[in-house]
């Protein structure tokens, strides 16, 4: 709960004047939208930082959650809305970082289905965007700690795919194989061997040269090791696949994509959450 002092009182009404949830313990209902790859954490055991959209139409993160280690009812999906019992995170200064009580989330109907109706996707998401730019959204972030946001780029350049370390760091791989006494013993986690990342332009005449964004969505991931096991690491096959759909499907002139972007606490700069592709 909140402490009593009058400053983090100021920071409380503001946050309720800028329409985010109360920062006191509460239960508070969350469109999720984007979830991350998950990351060993030696805290955690691993974190997946989850991100959405409030009934009042803002967007705030989810985090820390171990997203794996929960009951399987309470693994929620893209789209789907949940209640969950949130209060804000003191050790993050992001306005928009709240940390959930992972025990209380509770998953409500199913998620929205793009096959019958991308309209109730694009009521909900489309009325959130009010930055045109990354360099929006940054004024934002230095101004106002907002450190979420979605917006049109002018034009995406490139999907770039560059190799990465096949393993994790010995860091990393000591907690994935740590045995534990009580709870639940750690789970396999894959290293994908690549990054990915979108080269672009933004609507903005700050936007001199191109943005170059790694993309953490954990959906690239997952394609990724889906195409591997089913071209049997025929990669020249995998990886053209995954530009074919990153790329060409998303990004087709018949779809009205925008990207969602946040920052890595403590870190300021922006990484690509997901993209948000509707039909036009």
């Amino acid at each position: 709960m909140p402490s009593n002092d009058s400053s983090e009182r100021t920071t409380q009404t503001q946050s309720a004047l800028a329409g985010y949830p109360n920062l006191a313990f509460h239960e508070e209902k969350v469109l999720i939208v984007v979830k991350t790859y998950p990351h060993p954490s030696t805290k955690y055991k691993e974190i997946v930082c989850t991100a959405g959209v409030t009934e009042q139409g803002k967007w705030i993160r989810l985090y820390p959650i171990d997203y794996r280690y929960l009951e399987h009812a309470k693994w929620y999906k893209k789209y789907q809305w949940v209640n969950v019992t949130i209060e804000k995170n003191q050790e993050d200064f992001r306005v928009d970082s709240y940390r959930p009580d992972t025990q209380s989330i509770k998953t409500l109907g199913d998620p929205i289905d793009t096959r019958r109706n991308w309209e109730a996707r694009k009521n909900l998401i489309l009325p959130t965007i009010t930055f045109n730019s990354l360099e929006e959204i940054q004024d934002a972030y230095k101004s106002s700690s907002v450190s979420l946001g979605i917006f049109k780029p002018k034009i995406i350049e490139d999907f770039v795919m560059e190799a990465d370390s096949e393993n994790w760091s010995a860091s990393h791989t000591k907690v994935l194989n740590q045995l534990v006494l009580f709870g639940d013993q750690p789970k396999e986690l894959h290293k994908v061997p690549y990054k990915f990342s979108y080269v672009y332009r933004c609507n903005d005449k700050r936007c001199t040269k191109s943005h170059k964004q790694a993309i953490f969505d954990w959906e690239i991931f997952m394609l990724y090791q889906n195409l591997k096991d089913q071209y049997h690491y025929s990669m020249d096959v995998v990886l053209q696949k995954m530009k074919d759909k990153w790329l060409g499907q998303m990004w087709q002139p018949s779809k009205d994509s925008y990207l969602i972007v946040g920052t890595q606490f403590p870190n300021p700069t922006f990484i690509v959450l997901g993209v948000f592709w509707p039909p036009k």
